[in-house]
């Protein structure tokens, strides 16, 4: 029987055999359905919509490799632990695995069925020459949190803007017959110019769309001034003690603070304990399991915790600090209340003026000053560019040129040949500029908009996220 034609009962019988449940959401069923066609899709599914499940299930079905391409290697470890879990061929690359374990990973890529890897790994050179084999058949490119490609492609993580060149590179190494390689990508969170960037970005062919509301009823959202640091710690510990015996994360802004107010919290005798991603995998794990179990009934985490991991009882998500974006804003808050039973979420955000606490307003400029930093960099190596160079090449040369191509991308003026080679085209030779990036000043913007917005917090969201119609239900059933 072939992909195209297989019988759904049989993709469900291999579901319910492997992960337990009765049968797929509508929403999953159109993506699997599509990637078993071999057609592209992309996936904008709310936080515990079952995204990871869509691409699991075509790998396991199809012969051959997917690769998974995933932004934290906590989350990429977390996914291959599930999978070997239910005995499935999954493995991941990573920087922390040892020379030996790497090896045995690539030797055995004929066997493995899910590999999860960084763009910055796929890309590397070892790797990039084991994927090219022509022997070795491909079926799959997966892009997991590609909201991530959007926010940071351009500037901390420049190899994602790489990876719309990666199937047509692999296709002309591998043999006439070899199958056509889908490509996916799958986020909670796209605006329409993030759907736009993504499919133009990864060279999306005709994509299934697949959208579903991020909307939850039983979530309430809160944002409270907290007009002194010291008031900003005691709202957290009167809102922790409030509710005793719940479920909660406690995001803040960075290891540094994760740190601090975790010993702060636990002189106070509460159990917790600090998450990022500077600890040690093994202490990760720890931390995880013991929030899991219940032992630390909250963690302070950075945005490292939380992607990939569902515990439907988790009653609370306060953010400590205001996240920086919206779309990271809807990703955490989407850890709570996912057995939909009552949930909120609390902010706290620093007194609008900042002349008791400016230190929110301090985090925002900071992060705004480090992207202005990189563009001035990527502005002064413009002219030392070759117009038609190979990124390694150009890479060993110059510290920031992986930025400033990222950049140029971006603003529409290079094109990836493949993931190794570009060109750079329609530049002015006099004075040339490069196009200011806006998409990160206008998310940041957007973050702030919502926490100053009076009206009803979900239909603001509704709206910024491309779900209008939903959003005017919504004020229409509240009035």
């Amino acid at each position: 029987m072939s992909e195209i034609s297989r019988e759904w009962s049989e993709i469900r019988q291999a579901f319910q055999r492997i992960w337990g449940y009765e049968d797929l959401r509508k929403s999953q069923r159109e993506i699997v359905s599509s990637l078993l066609q071999g057609k592209d899709s992309l996936a904008i599914m709310a936080t515990g919509g079952g995204k990871s499940i869509c691409f699991q299930l075509p790998a396991i079905l199809n012969e051959g490799l997917t690769l998974v391409i995933s932004p934290l290697l906590a989350l990429m470890e977390d996914q291959v632990r599930d999978l070997r879990s239910r005995n499935l061929p999954a493995a991941t690359l990573h920087s922390n695995l040892s020379q030996t374990e790497r090896r045995e990973v690539l030797r055995n890529l004929p066997n493995i069925r899910l590999l999860y890897t960084s763009p910055e790994t796929l890309l590397s050179q070892p790797v990039w020459e084991k994927l090219c084999d022509r022997q070795l058949k491909i079926t799959g490119l997966m892009l997991d949190e590609a909201h991530c490609l959007v926010q940071w492609g351009d500037s901390f993580r420049p190899s994602y803007r790489r990876l719309g060149a990666v199937r047509s590179a692999l296709m002309q190494q591998k043999p006439d017959h070899h199958p056509h390689i889908s490509l996916a990508a799958f986020t909670a969170t796209a605006d329409r110019d993030t759907t736009a960037e993504l499919k133009s970005c990864l060279q999306l062919d005709h994509p299934n769309i697949v959208r579903t509301s991020p909307y939850r009823p039983h979530l309430s959202l809160k944002v409270e001034i907290a007009w002194t640091p010291a008031g900003r710690k005691s709202r957290t510990l009167k809102f922790i003690r409030d509710r005793k015996g719940q479920s909660g994360l406690i995001y803040v802004r960075s290891r540094g603070d994760a740190e601090k107010l975790a010993a702060w919290l636990q002189d106070n005798s509460l159990a917790t304990a600090a998450y990022h991603a500077g600890l040690p995998p093994q202490e990760r794990r720890h931390i995880e399991q013991q929030w899991l179990n219940n032992q630390y009934p909250f963690v302070i985490c950075t945005s490292a915790f939380g992607l990939g991991i569902n515990k439907p009882d988790t009653r609370w998500v306060l953010h400590f600090h205001p996240p920086l974006t919206l779309s990271e804003y809807i990703q955490e808050i989407g850890r709570a209340g996912r057995d939909d039973k009552p949930a909120e979420a609390l902010m706290l955000v620093s007194e609008p003026t900042g002349l008791l606490d400016d230190s929110d307003r301090q985090r925002v400029n900071f992060f705004l000053q480090q992207q202005q930093k990189l563009q001035q960099q990527a502005q002064l190596l413009l002219p030392q560019l070759p117009r038609r160079g190979n990124f390694t090449e150009v890479a060993k040369l110059h510290s920031d040129a992986a930025i400033a191509l990222g950049l140029l991308h971006r603003a529409g003026n290079l094109v990836w040949l493949t993931p190794f080679e570009y060109e750079i085209y329609n530049l002015p030779q006099q004075q040339q500029k490069l196009k200011q990036s806006v998409g990160v000043q206008s998310a940041v913007a957007q973050m702030q908009d919502y926490i100053r917005v009076k009206g009803d917090r979900w239909a603001f969201l509704l709206n910024n996220f491309g779900f209008e119609e939903e959003a005017k239900l919504l004020l229409k059933s509240k009035n």
